[in-house]
């Protein structure tokens, strides 16, 4: 029974009870399979993600706040809508509660952030010399896929490797068909030059072979077959090719001795090691595949300081590790995940064959586990020490410019072109944990702006950023506010962004402009801020130092963002403005009049003469370069 105050009235339920009544009125409904359910706030956004063997009874647990975590308690407080999924199993809800988690990111989850695409190599089957390359992205049919590799330079070492010893061609289908000589790559013996027939197919076929054998982890029967055939090429006094198979018989073991890590036995595998530290954990993985060394990688996780045992902690990561990723045979661990079988059985489904999960206890497995587990303790060490410098900097930041408190969100903005044309503006952001990349935004500037009007493409930018802002988030709660606005320029830039930002209603933004300093001399730059004399930094002071290297950064990104609109603008075709005319068709024109300046001369007999444009397309082409005729 409620009691009422003096006043007669009831009083307003206590938040947490709030949330508990919402989890209550809810249970009735919900059903005792298995599934996912979702805690929502009263905006809508999830708040915690989770997976049930009967999703009532896991539920309902909920309502007992005494028996529940702090975090947890958190989470109910703010709950105010439930949602759930029902799955055939609870394998399957382990599967949806992954996905689900990597792309809502509650914030009561532990979550892997990690945005980066895993590089491959691929080789193309469609074709008579078949091409090795690295690739990102979907696959493809027609083509054989090796991997995840956990970096760039681990693919990048491995297609050295097979230039050098195996001699296969790296370069596209149309660079193959134009060369009328053979590239640099053959003079340095990297490549066997099959564009202008130094192979033949079938000896081409068998080094394809060879590096599929390889690829596979059959590198000691490559090695006494290249062997052999020196030999028998020696006694037929074939020196040429016996010093040629010599040569890649020593790439070989050279690839082989200079492998970081090889464990016997090991074959296709992932080394997951764990190491936590207070609020964050370190996961270190080591991809094996044919028992080579693709590499390692290792992941930061967020979470509570408490409630977070490691088994918990792995079992969440390796269900958002392999959401996008197909799973090896075996995984080796350094701890005991939470629900092993589950995960074992929901790993098996999605990658169509047994999966197991294995903490070795010794041997050379152990080994490498422990070796994984010292890495994932340095990087995680590392990291900290890290966060520690950048609290420092940001508490520096703070004092410069006189801020409320330690900026969480630095923006810095900067223009790119030439002469006005393809002019980009570009945003960049920065906060404790360092440069935000999935925050950057590039803007093509659309105008009415003079050529060389910097000050009117900063106004555009900041019109098109903070309008947007405004529209999505009006009331500055989901963190992609700035508490610092840096601007790549002088006064005249900040009058400018100044003026549009009080259009907006949002001059309470704190805006500082970096002008370079006499000669533009680094370490010379002056701070110029709207009221206020501008100041300078000595030129060691570690404040500069970071405040440079957002300048610099944002500046990267505008030249890059600009060249790369440049080289759009290069390739671009009159022909790709005219509706109607397709990739196919744009390449029959220009194949049959040899360039779209003889496709906008031509008549419209000549038109409609070319194979594969008719009567009414050939009127349209004619009729976009000729309007008044038509």
């Amino acid at each position: 029974m409620i009691e009422e105050d003096s006043a007669g009235a009831a009083p307003a339920p206590a938040p947490t009870m709030e949330g508990v009544r919402v989890i209550e009125a809810a249970l009735p409904n919900l059903p005792l399979s298995p599934g996912v359910y979702r805690m929502l706030d009263a905006k809508g956004d999830a708040l915690y993600v989770g997976k049930a063997r009967a999703i009532r009874r896991r539920v309902a647990t909920y309502t007992q706040i005494g028996r529940l975590p702090e975090r947890l308690r958190r989470m109910v407080h703010e709950t105010r809508h439930l949602e759930v999924v029902s799955t055939a199993s609870e394998a399957e809800a382990l599967l949806l509660e992954a996905n689900l988690i990597k792309r809502l990111r509650p914030r009561y989850n532990i979550v892997l952030r990690d945005d980066k695409s895993y590089p491959w190599l691929v080789m193309t089957e469609d074709h008579a010399y078949p091409q090795i390359a690295k690739h990102r992205g979907e696959r493809k049919k027609g083509s054989s896929y090796w991997g995840p590799f956990a970096s760039a330079w681990a693919v990048n070492q491995t297609l050295t490797a097979l230039q050098r010893v195996f001699l296969l061609r790296s370069c596209r289908d149309t660079v193959f068909d134009s060369r009328s000589r053979p590239c640099l790559l053959h003079q340095i013996k990297r490549c066997s030059a099959p564009c202008v027939g130094r192979i033949s197919e079938s000896d081409y076929a068998d080094l394809v072979h060879q590096a599929k054998q390889f690829l596979s982890g059959e590198t000691p029967s490559i090695q006494k077959n290249l062997a052999r055939e020196m030999e028998e090429a020696a006694e037929r006094l074939e020196f040429e090719r016996a010093a040629a198979l010599r040569d890649r018989i020593r790439g070989l073991t050279h690839i082989q001795g200079h492998d970081r890590i090889n464990v016997e036995g090991v074959g296709d595998a992932d080394v997951v090691a764990l190491h936590q530290g207070p609020g964050q954990s370190c996961v270190q993985v080591f991809f094996f595949r044919g028992g080579r060394n693709n590499g390692n990688r290792p992941y930061f996780l967020s979470h509570p300081k408490q409630d977070q045992p490691p088994g918990q902690v792995l079992a969440a990561f390796l269900g958002q590790l392999y959401d996008d990723l197909p799973p090896p045979p075996n995984l080796l661990l350094s701890h005991d995940p939470q629900d092993a079988e589950l995960i074992a059985e929901a790993l098996s489904i999605k990658a169509g064959r047994r999966v197991v999960l294995h903490r070795p206890q010794r041997g050379e497995k152990r080994a490498v586990v422990e070796h994984a587990e010292t890495n994932a303790r340095e990087a995680l060490e590392r990291r900290m020490a890290e966060g520690t410098a950048q609290q420092a900097l940001l508490r520096g930041v703070a004092e410069l410019f006189d801020l409320p408190a330690q900026p969480e969100r630095i923006e810095v903005y900067d223009n790119s072109h030439i002469q006005g044309s393809n002019a980009y503006g570009v945003m960049i952001a920065a906060g404790p944990s360092g440069f935000l990349k999935q925050a950057y935004r590039k803007f093509s500037i659309k105008g009415p702006v003079t050529g060389g009007d910097d000050f009117g493409m900063m106004r555009e930018v900041f019109e098109r950023r903070f309008g947007r802002a405004l529209k999505e988030d009006p009331n500055r709660e989901n963190g992609t506010w700035p508490d610092l606005v840096l601007i790549d320029g002088g006064v005249g830039h900040l009058n400018a962004a100044r003026e549009v930002l009080a259009e907006m209603g949002c001059d309470d933004l704190a805006l500082v402009a970096v002008a370079k300093g006499p000669d533009r001399d680094a370490g010379r730059e002056w701070f110029h801020r709207a009221g206020l004399p501008p100041i300078q930094l000595p030129p060691r002071d570690p404040v500069l130092y970071y405040l440079q290297r957002l300048r610099d950064e944002a500046h990267r990104f505008a030249i890059g963002t600009h060249r790369a609109g440049r080289s759009k603008a290069l390739t671009k075709s009159e022909l790709d403005d005219i509706p109607g005319v397709g990739p196919a068709l744009k390449r029959r024109l220009l194949n049959h009049f040899g360039s779209a300046r003889g496709v906008r001369n031509a008549s419209l007999d000549d038109l409609a003469a070319t194979p594969g444009v008719g009567p009414s397309v050939a009127q349209k082409i004619h009729g976009h370069f000729h309007p008044t005729a038509v």
